[in-house]
């Protein structure tokens, strides 16, 4: 029976052998990484930006899948559906977390379904208004909006979004009365507040900053703790006279779960070494938008700790899905 013994251990070392090869050479084909909001806002011009060194780092392609629709949740499914091979990612904003609380209900769990693989930046909205509207700040914004009490609106990238909660949780602090009008991308939301569609926004960095500089939006603040490098001279809503307002904004990549953690520490090892190079940072900073990395437990231990931080935002300001 020595034979049988010795064949058992051949086909036991070639299928290691195997499995270690296959894991050593990940990736062997291009990645999908999927934006589940629209093009041209601030999760794709994200994307956009670090895909290039992606594909130069990895050797494969990254091939980059928008998906928008109900605040991120299609495309966010389609990724905690795909194979946990490490092939498809996603890219989610911090309003991944906040649709923990939002929703009765969703198709998948926003810790259990995903494996995280690192933060890839934090952002500030930027308070803009139509610069037809008569407020040049946010103390006269204030005074505007309790004179028209549901007159003026904002527009966001959908319910329950970034954009939509800063809103809302403006309101609750300022004691006004806004409008909320979802869009199916920030993306939209900017084009028709540049049209006079609606009246402000609470909007990505990525999003509104161009617009801005290019006089087509007026910018009254910012909703970080700090002010943003991107608009040294415009406050935060905190500084404008709103005490005890901070409403930022984070990106991350997260796979499906299951992903193996070899696959996984590889991933992160590129994100990461993408995200430190000086031209990246320089390019996302101009934006409004800082590059952060972390180890992939450390950013788990973000998602958790940012599911319990909102649903206490959610419930004090009211916002439930339409």
């Amino acid at each position: 029976m020595k034979w049988q013994r010795y064949f058992s251990a051949v086909l036991a070392l070639t299928g290691w052998h195997v499995k270690c090869t296959a894991q050593a050479i990940f990736p062997a084909k291009p990645i999908r990484i999927i934006s589940p909001f629209a093009a041209g806002g601030g999760n794709d011009a994200f994307l956009r930006t670090l895909a290039p060194k992606l594909t130069e780092n990895l050797k494969q392609p990254i091939v980059i899948d928008t998906r928008a629709g109900a605040n991120g949740i299609v495309g966010t499914e389609l990724a905690a559906r795909a194979a946990p091979d490490g092939y498809t990612l996603v890219l989610i904003p911090s309003s991944h977390t906040v649709n923990a609380s939002l929703y009765k209900k969703l198709p998948y769990h926003v810790i259990n379904d995903f494996t995280p693989i690192s933060l890839a930046g934090s952002s500030p909205l930027v308070f803009a208004v139509h610069p037809s509207l008569p407020a040049k700040n946010v103390k006269e914004l204030i005074a505007l909006a309790k004179a028209r009490p549901g007159q003026l609106t904002y527009g966001s990238a959908g319910v329950g979004s970034s954009g939509h909660l800063a809103g809302a949780l403006f309101d609750s602090l300022t004691g006004t009365m806004t409008i909320h009008v979802p869009y199916k991308g920030m993306a939209i939301a900017v084009t028709d507040l540049i049209g006079g569609q609606v009246s402000m926004t609470f909007g990505t960095s990525l999003s509104v900053i161009p617009q801005v500089r290019s006089g087509r939006l007026r910018a009254l603040a910012t909703t970080g703790a700090e002010r943003s490098p991107a608009l040294p001279d415009i406050p935060t809503v905190a500084e404008a006279g709103v005490r005890g307002y901070e409403a930022s904004l984070w990106y991350g990549f997260v796979g499906p779960a299951k992903i193996p953690p070899e696959i996984v520490r590889r991933l992160n090892t590129e994100i990461v070494a993408v995200l430190a190079l000086a031209e990246i940072r320089e390019r996302l900073l101009s934006q409004g938008v800082e590059a952060r990395s972390t180890s992939a437990e450390d950013f788990a231990r973000l998602m958790v700790s940012d599911v319990e931080r909102w649903a206490a935002v959610v419930k004090r300001a009211g916002v439930r899905a339409e």
